[in-house]
Order: C-alpha cells, then structure tokens, then sequence
C-alpha cells in the first residue's frame, strides 16, 4: 500500500467517531495498577505528561508493578510475551524486536534500534540491559518510531522501567519466590517519610539466582551454575518542599555474577546447515529443523568442553535525578544521569577450542532540560539533550594456533580504548484541541551524533623474541564519523465517547557507524586498507504510518485496543561476526537497501462477570527486505543473493495470546485467584547473515497456569505456577559459527543456538507491613 493510501486510511480512521460532548478525564479504578494486564487503565507518561494509557494516542503496553511480581516476571526476556509484536532475547546482552525492527550489533561501537531507558535515562550497552526486575512501579514499552521526544536510538520503539517513587507513608514489603533451576528471587522493601510531605527515602534490595538451563554433557568437570547471581540495591529520596518542586534522586548498584553460558550447538537442533557454496544460488541455503525426537533436556544439552572455569564478574551503578518546578502553566525538568559499568569475564568458545578472556570499563552520562507549556488548548514542550558514553574493552583469545596464527604467538585480540559516542539533540512538539476533544499533534528533533574508536587486532608473542611490545598489530581499528538527522512527527486524535480513535506519521533515525579497520590512502599505515564504502555504514531510517483506537464500553467490561501500520526502512543495519576481507575475526555491518514491514495489532480484554476475566490478542505482521542483495565469497566462488521478500528475523507472521483470570471471593478471609495464559507464535527466520543459511524456528505454544491466595486488603499473598507447561524449547539465535575459516581447526564447530527459558514450576509470596 502507498504512502498515500495509507495517510488516506489513517486519517479517516482517525475522523471516523461522531463528535461528542466533551468529558472529564476519568481516573484509573482503584485495582488498575493490578489490572493493566486485563484492560484495567493505568496512568503512563509516554508523552512526557502524565496521562491515561486510554487516553494516549500511541501504541504501547504497560504493565504494573504489582502485575509484574504476581506473574513472576524477574527480568525483560519475559516482558515480551506481555506485549504485541516484541522479542527480548538473550545476544551478546539483550537484543530487542518491535514490529521486526532489531540491531544485532551488540558491540562497544554498536547501538540498539530500540532504547531501553530507566526512569527515562537512555542506558546504552545492551550488556547493562538485562536488569533484574524488582520494585517498579510500572513498566512502559511504546511501539513505532519516537524520534521526537525520546530521539537516540528509538527507530524500533522503546522500554521505559519506571522504578516505585518514595511515599510519604511508613512501610514495608517482601516478595520472594523459588522455582526450578534452583531459582531464588526474594525482594525487600521499606519506605519511610522524613519530613511529613516533603521529605521521603525508599530503600530496595534485590538477590536473583538460578542455574544454567544448559546442561553440560562434556565430561569437563566444569559447572555451568550459577547462570545468573545478581545482587542490587537502589535508594531513592524524594524531596518536595512545595506543591510546585519536586525533586528525585536515584542510585542503583548491582553486582552481576553467574557463567552466563546460555547456549548449545546448532546441531541439536539443525542438519545440513552449511555454508552456501552454489554460485548461482538465489536464496539462502535450508538448515533443515530435526530435532530427531529429543526430549527438552537432550536439547539443551551441551558436549561442548569448557577449557577453564567460566565466570562473570560484573558491576553496574548510577546515579540520576529529576527536578520539577512549576510556574503557573509552565514546568520546567532537568533530567540527569551518570553511570558506570565493569565487566570481567572467562568463557570458553570456537567450539570448545579457545579460552577467551573480557575486560571492560564503560561510562556514560546524560542530561535534558525541557520546558512544558499546558494552557487551555495548547500543549507544548521544548527542550536540549545531550548523551555522551566512553567504553575501553580487552577481549582475547588463548589459544591463538586454532586460528591458525604463528606457533610464537601467546594470545590474539581486539584491544579498543576508548570507543566514544556523543549526540546533541533539540526538540519540540506541540498539541492543538483544534475542536471539543479532537486534538493535532506536531514534533519535531534535530539529532547529531559523533563516534570514534582507537583500537587494533594484534596478537602477542612470547617475549624471548624481542618483539617491540611483544605485541604484533594485524589490523588498525581507528575510526571516526558523524551523522545528524532531522526526524518528525505529526498526528491526530480525538477522544470519542466510546473511546480513543488516532493517526499519525512519525520517523525515527539511528546514526551509521564504522567497521573494523581503517581508511586506506596517501600517508596511511599498511593495515588501513579499506575504502571508505567499506569502512563506514550509513544511518537507517524509518517512517512510520500508523492509526489506532482505544475503544471502551460505558462500564469498562469491554475494550478493545486496534492498530494497523506501515513502515517504510531504509538503510537498516545488518551485522554478521566471521573472517570477512581476510580480517580474522570480525564484526561487519553493511545496509540493506530498503526493507517494508506491515502489521495489525488488536487486543480484548472481557469482564463478562465481577469475578472473570478474559484476555484476547491476535498480531499479524509481514516485515520483509523490499531491496537487499548481500554478496559473499564462498568456496566455489563469488555469491550473490535476492533477499527481496525474504521474512525479517524474528519477525513471525501470526502472533496471539488468550487468557482467563477467575477470582473467588471469599469475603474476610480474602480472595483466591486463578489464571490461565496460551501464547502463540507462528514460524519466523533466523538468518545467519554471515554464512548465508536460514534457520527457522517452527510455530510453538506456551502456556502459563497460576493460583494465588490473597489476604483481605492484600496484606499478604501465597501461590503456585507453572511457566512453558509444554516445555517448548524456543530458539532466538542460531549460527554456523563466527570464525568459518576454512583449512583450521575452527570451521564449522562454533555454531550455537540460544534458547527461550524452558518449563519452570514455582512458588511465590510476599507480604506487607
């Protein structure tokens, strides 16, 4: 459909409602904060202004606090299964799809397509992403492009974790939970005011642990457990001296520990996955799915042998805050954030053959003013952002003769210090009630970002040699670039008595980058070989056509949430990890031409009786590569490929869940409740771009079963589960391996597969005083 075709649609969908006489803005019911999973209303700040997610014009989904912890979900691979359209999975960090759009640059140099933000601070390294989940007063994922006010790296969407603000009332809260794998989640909490109404102090502690879903099979002697060992703690103070100031402060410090070894060989799951070698070969070679009967636990078994112990050795902490001051119909906000991040880290890869060692020291830093402006009809903000982060990383390989290096040579790896990113961004939107309840939005956000990186691929020599430093350089990784774009908005609402009909148009923009290497030319080193063309990738871009309704019956016991949209890509980044070019091992991010993804969103939420609730949703989605012809050397010689109409990754066409919540009332002694979730996916792609071979993971269930005892005035709360009752193990990743270079060791035995959490049975309680 064309861009005309699709304006067309938009606004007339948009216009479709028959004006109405004006209405108060409702108030959330008073269980909507446990509710929001069923249809119940919940206040967000999508728009940067608190509103009604009814009463929001954007698609999005967000899930209370509360909800989170009485469904158990601990951290953000399980959020997506809550929300249309998303894939959160476990990829050097935490990789995130919305409606097909996804990086798979995971790197110090890469940037995600989708931002995850903590109480609205951009948190940059996908490594620092997946955070345990515990004391959040909700959770916000906005999907679509939100170049404008949010900006960075927003072309997919984004996650906002909004974490539980101070209360000017004295309390307290433990939640803990045990489940299979020897999972242990227990959270405490206690808030306390200072100075009645202007001072408060909210104290969160945190300890998530579970084992390895891998089992190993080797014979190693090594242990895969703990896979995760995560200790947090975050403080925040709350000071409002007047009704019109308000100030929130935030610091958070995890210790992240645990193996981290998440993956088993591609052969497990794949036969006949090999490196196209047809030269006139137009689509990507079949790995054929053949699971030969095998139970989960054979599938998630493992006789890759680990070389040494593996471990993870992390710390992640920050510090942010937010000033409010109103003046009248302005408001001003200062937003500021600084964080920091160490990783250390042992793992074995390369298919059992190499030890491999990672070192990381990462900061970033970030501030926004913005100043809002709500009057009668008009609404508008404005406002400055500036982000900057520094990463220096050590990462080698131990056994550098697998690689087929020199026998003097003692370890190979890609030292790069420092890695620096900046953008500088200004902003503005404004909204118009043009008519009683019929509103027109327009935004608009110039972006520029600088990158750089000083780096090398060496290998280092025993020092008997006499080898100046020991150190022999392959390869120069210095680089630097700049992008600046200027990215919009533009929409419509209105706000009918049956509910909420919108349109809009809104682009989105993530800066290009630079590969391993360096430019060739007069006065440059013998390493830098490679043009411009090569070196450097361009920005992607998006454009997207949306129109929505939030529709509501008069008592609630109905509402029906609808969108259908149309992107426009370009420029969409792909990464692949091989010997590319004669590099060794390395990362190349190329842009595929143009790519087009559409897609309809619907979701029902019932309340037939007081005590049932049904929830329903369907997402049909078609993201393909509209002009994408990527070019490789095989062993027979040059390939050169038609992906036009080929699948996204990730990306399935038919996507639902159907749930039910029953809750018997049982008067002074509480209430007992019992839910039931089916989740549904049909088949999707897992392209493995560096060796051109498709995996494809076959349509799946999964269903989750609980029931919880509540006490009266939800004092305290005791329940069972079951999570993936079928047992399904779901891929995320799969590759042929990342160093497939003929004639060593290595060629093709470093294929892995990553895999969704298998099933789990649990139980949970909490209490509050």
């Amino acid at each position: 459909m064309n861009r005309i075709a699709w304006a067309t649609c938009a606004s007339a969908l948009a216009l479709a409602a028959v004006p109405a006489a004006a209405q108060d803005l409702p108030q959330p019911p008073k269980d909507s904060a446990n509710s929001t999973a069923n249809g119940g209303d919940i206040i967000v700040t999508a728009t940067r202004s608190a509103t009604l997610l009814s009463k929001t014009p954007i698609a999005m989904t967000a899930v209370a606090g509360d909800q989170l912890v009485q469904e158990g979900v601990a951290n953000p691979t399980q959020l997506a299964e809550k929300v249309p359209n998303v894939s959160i999975v476990r990829n050097n960090g935490l990789q995130i799809t919305i409606r097909g759009v996804t990086s798979t640059d995971g790197t110090e140099k890469g940037d995600p397509s989708a931002a995850f933000l903590v109480n609205g601070v951009y948190v940059a390294r996908p490594q620092a992403q997946e955070v345990s989940f515990f004391d959040l007063e909700r959770v916000e994922v906005l999907r679509g492009p939100q170049g404008t006010l949010y900006g960075r790296n927003t072309t997919a969407g984004l996650i906002n974790l909004i974490s539980a603000r101070p209360k000017f009332d004295l309390g307290a809260q433990v939640d803990a939970s045990y489940e299979s794998y020897n999972h242990y989640n227990v959270t405490a909490i206690v808030n306390a005011p200072v100075v009645t109404d202007v001072l408060a102090v909210r104290l969160a502690g945190n300890f998530d642990r579970y084992d390895s879903y891998v089992k190993n099979t080797s014979g190693d002697g090594f242990s895969l457990d703990p896979y995760k060992d995560n200790k947090s703690a975050r403080l925040s103070v709350l000071f409002k001296p007047t009704s019109d100031i308000s100030l929130l402060l935030v610091g958070d410090y995890s210790k992240l520990k645990g193996t981290r070894i998440g993956s088993v060989p591609t052969t497990n799951f794949f036969t006949g996955a090999a490196p196209l070698i047809d030269v006139n070969a137009t689509r990507p070679a079949q790995a054929i799915y053949n699971t030969r009967g095998a139970s989960s636990d054979q599938l998630r078994s493992s006789n890759t042998p680990q070389l040494w112990s593996p471990y993870v050795d992390n710390t992640d902490k920050g510090i942010m805050g937010e000033l409010n001051i109103g003046m009248g119909p302005f408001t001003l906000t200062y937003l500021g954030s600084y964080r920091e991040s160490e990783r250390h880290e042992h793992a074995t890869g390369l298919g059992g053959l190499n030890r491999s060692t990672f070192d990381g020291n990462y900061w970033q830093t970030s501030h926004e003013v913005r100043l809002a402006y709500d009057h009668g009809p008009l609404k508008v903000q404005a406002g400055g952002y500036y982000f900057k982060e520094e990463s220096g990383i050590y990462f080698f390989l131990l056994n550098p003769q697998d690689l087929g290096l020199p026998p003097f040579a003692t370890r190979f790896g890609f030292p790069q210090d420092p890695t620096i990113a900046s953008n500088k961004s200004a902003f503005g939107q404004a909204s118009y009630e043009l008519l009683p309840k019929l509103r027109l939005t327009a935004g608009v956000r110039y972006s520029s970002d600088d990158k750089s990186r000083v780096g090398a691929t060496v290998f280092d020599t025993d020092p008997a040699l006499g080898i100046p430093g020991n150190r022999v350089t392959l390869q120069i990784n210095n680089a630097s670039r700049s992008f600046s774009k200027t990215t919009w908005r533009g929409g419509i609402d209105y706000d009918s008595p049956i509910g909420l009909f919108y349109a809009s148009v809104a682009t989105g923009y993530k800066a290009g980058g630079f590969n391993d290497g360096c430019l060739a030319g007069p006065g440059a080193l013998p390493q830098c070989v490679y043009s411009v063309k090569e070196l450097y990738y361009e920005p992607e871009t998006l454009t997207a056509y949306e129109a929505g309704v939030k529709l509501h019956t008069a008592d609630n016991s109905l509402r029906v949430n609808a969108s259908v949209f149309h992107y426009d890509y370009k420029g969409l980044q792909l990464s692949q990890v091989g010997n590319f070019g004669g590099c060794g091992l390395c990362q190349l991010t190329t842009n595929a031409a143009k790519a087009k993804i559409d897609g309809v969103e619907l979701e029902a939420y019932l309340r037939p009786t007081s005590a049932l609730q049904v929830e329903m949703g369907f997402n049909w989605l078609d993201a393909r590569y509209a002009q994408f012809n990527p070019g490789r050397v095989g062993p027979n010689g040059p390939v050169s490929l038609d992906f036009d109409g080929h699948a996204l990754n990730r990306s399935p066409r038919v996507s639902g869940r159907v749930g039910a919540t029953y809750t018997i009332d049982l008067g002074s002694a509480g209430s007992l409740v019992a839910n039931a979730m089916l989740n549904y996916s049909s088949k999707y792609y897992l392209t493995d771009l560096a060796s051109l071979i498709d995996y494809i993971q076959p349509a799946f269930t999964k269903t989750d079963l609980s029931i919880t005892y509540k006490a009266a005035n939800d004092k305290f709360y005791i329940g069972a589960y079951v999570l993936n009752l079928e047992n399904n193990v779901v891929l995320t990743t799969a590759t042929f391996g990342s160093f497939n270079k003929p004639n060593t060791p290595i060629f093709g035995r470093d294929g892995t597969v990553n895999f969704q959490d298998p099933r789990r049975f649990g139980v949970r309680a909490g209490i509050k005083f």
